[in-house]
């Protein structure tokens, strides 16, 4: 199998709610399967990414939201066996048992290293003892299990160098990841056919709850109808009614490309407008996903997984527009254009967690891809003269992403300052 379709189908998952608060709860009720009894606490430590983007997110299954229920929802009813959609199960008697750990204090969260690499450490104490569950660098990468003080299970020094290792997506050029799309055999990809199945079903369900705002307003700007005659409209009504939906918690995966949900339905629903407005063929479409997960992974593997810069509108944002200009029959030199157009837009857009702003942040996303490619479609861009535009869409990608990490380390900082102290007026 082809390098690049195994990155694809290896990083394609689905996700139940924003995809921390499930990190969170994962590690939390892997750590509460190693010991047993009644719980006396909980303790979790997590870097500033982790710490932020769960800190208001709606939670599956749940009324409640943030760090707090995740953990408290993970020790009690989660199943670490579902991975990031271990809270399927939640039920109304466990978000009372969960309101009651968090009320009573036995839950206690820290933010730890002011970093975009990802850290989870969930300590659980119960009456058989103590179990310590850590994960880095991806959502549900465990790293090391302690019970009782003992080391029961640590990956060698050879399995976190493969992690540290240079991103594979790097060794690719925007040509090559081009060339690739056109040619791969569609059998190859047509798993991508899964991320639409789960993302129109999430789509539905925002339409359809009575949580959501967004999403009833962009069917009523789209004339009512669901596929409309305007191909952004559709777009936009696609790709942000899922995401409110994701956001306020409802009880429906996404399918997460680097390991966010949120990433995912960009880089896929607006394609999926126009695919159906212009009535293209199924390959078609995923020809032009595997562009846009594949562009959207570039940049990502530059910022880190979770910064202060929305990696949703940006890198996800960037791989979609370039994917919009395949299915309009563009090239390498229209996707070189719209990357240009892309980087000196919205790159700097912040990410301040995953909450209903993200709705908002896909909006603004989803209309700058729309005008960067029309303006990229007419042979017009930003020369690379100018701001952070680099002399190959390479290295462009690769200045975006340096945006976020190192460069929004402060911003990170601010802004978990920002919202620990909102909590503190809170109380």
């Amino acid at each position: 199998m082809n390098e690049l379709t195994e990155l694809i189908r290896k990083d394609m998952r689905p996700a139940l709610g924003v995809t921390e608060p499930g990190a969170i709860a994962f590690a939390v009720s892997k750590a509460r399967s190693l010991v047993e009894g009644k719980v006396s606490g909980v303790e979790l430590t997590l870097n500033s990414g982790m710490y932020k983007n769960a800190y208001t997110c709606g939670i599956p299954n749940s009324r409640f939201m943030g760090n707090e229920y995740a953990a408290a929802l993970g020790v009690i009813a989660g199943r670490p066996e579902k991975g990031l959609e271990c809270l399927a199960d939640v039920r109304e008697m466990d978000n009372a048992m969960a309101e009651m750990l968090v009320r009573t204090g036995r839950i206690q969260v820290h933010m730890g290293k002011v970093t975009s690499r990802i850290f989870i450490e969930a300590k659980v104490t119960a009456e058989s003892g103590e179990a310590v569950v850590t994960i880095r660098d991806s959502h549900t990468n465990i790293v090391s299990i302690r019970v009782n003080g003992e080391t029961v299970f640590e990956k060698t020094d050879e399995e976190k160098a493969e992690t540290a290792q240079a991103a594979v997506i790097h060794s690719y050029t925007l040509e090559e990841i081009c060339e690739y799309a056109k040619t791969v055999p569609a059998e190859d990809i047509s798993f991508i056919a899964q991320a639409y199945e789960m993302n129109c079903r999430l789509f539905e369900a925002g339409l359809e709850s009575d949580r959501t705002t967004y999403g009833k307003y962009l069917l009523e700007k789209n004339g009512g109808e669901i596929i409309s005659d305007d191909e952004q409209k559709t777009a936009s009504l696609l790709c942000n009614a899922a995401i409110e939906a994701r956001v306020t918690g409802l009880d429906y995966p996404a399918m997460s490309i680097t390991g966010s949900g949120a990433h995912g339905i960009i880089a896929t629903m607006p394609l999926y407008g126009v695919y159906r407005h212009r009535e293209l063929p199924e390959e078609t479409l995923w020809r032009a996903t595997a562009i846009s997960y594949l562009v959207c992974m570039y940049i990502k593997e530059y910022s880190g997984k979770l910064s202060a810069f929305c990696g949703c509108g940006i890198a996800a944002g960037t791989g979609m527009a370039c994917g919009l200009v395949y299915l309009y029959g563009g090239g390498v030199a229209e996707m070189e254009r719209v990357i240009g157009n892309m980087a000196s837009s919205i790159t700097g857009m912040i990410c301040d967690g995953g909450n209903q702003g993200c709705t908002m942040k896909g909006i603004v996303a989803v209309d700058a891809a729309f005008q960067s490619v029309d303006f990229a479609m007419h042979g017009i861009s930003v020369d690379p003269v100018h701001g952070i535009n680099g002399k190959t869409p390479e290295e462009t990608m690769r200045h975006m992403g340096e945006i976020a990490s190192p460069g929004m380390t402060g911003t990170e900082k601010t802004i978990v300052d920002i919202l620990q102290e909102k909590s503190a007026a809170g109380k």
